[in-house]
């Protein structure tokens, strides 16, 4: 019987993260106040990515089969669900950055209208 209205599960992770050993191992850029289970945004001097303490929160919906694939990636790797979405989201702003920089070296090329490029197409035998 808890004495203190904690279930197992967090009994068990407190006493797991008690154990600096274990902490530094497996959340190097997380603090928990035992007692309190508070989360605690400490400086990561491992250099990995850790979100910020000025960080904005969000409610984002996910499909169940790609959440449940989140938290197997984030259990698997040792980071954060948010970590993870957040290096997602970079990713893919980087990637329409690349895109609108393709955009503008060609912004310069001459335009051509539907009909020649088919036009085109078929003279060079590709359709």
């Amino acid at each position: 019987m808890v004495s203190n209205g904690r279930h197992g599960a967090w009994l068990l992770l407190e006493k797991f993260m008690s154990n600096t050993a274990n902490a530094k191992r497996f959340a190097p850029e997380i603090v928990l106040d035992v007692m309190t289970l508070k989360r605690y945004d400490v400086p990561n001097t491992s250099g990995g990515d850790i979100m910020a303490t000025a960080a904005k929160r969000a409610t984002v919906y996910l499909d169940p089969v790609l959440h449940s694939a989140l938290k197997l990636k984030a259990f698997e790797t040792s980071r954060s669900i948010s970590d993870l979405v957040n290096a997602a989201i970079r990713e893919a702003l980087a990637e329409d950055a690349e895109d609108l920089a393709a955009f503008d070296e060609r912004a310069g090329e001459p335009l051509i209208s539907y009909d020649e490029m088919v036009k085109r197409l078929k003279k060079d035998g590709r359709i």
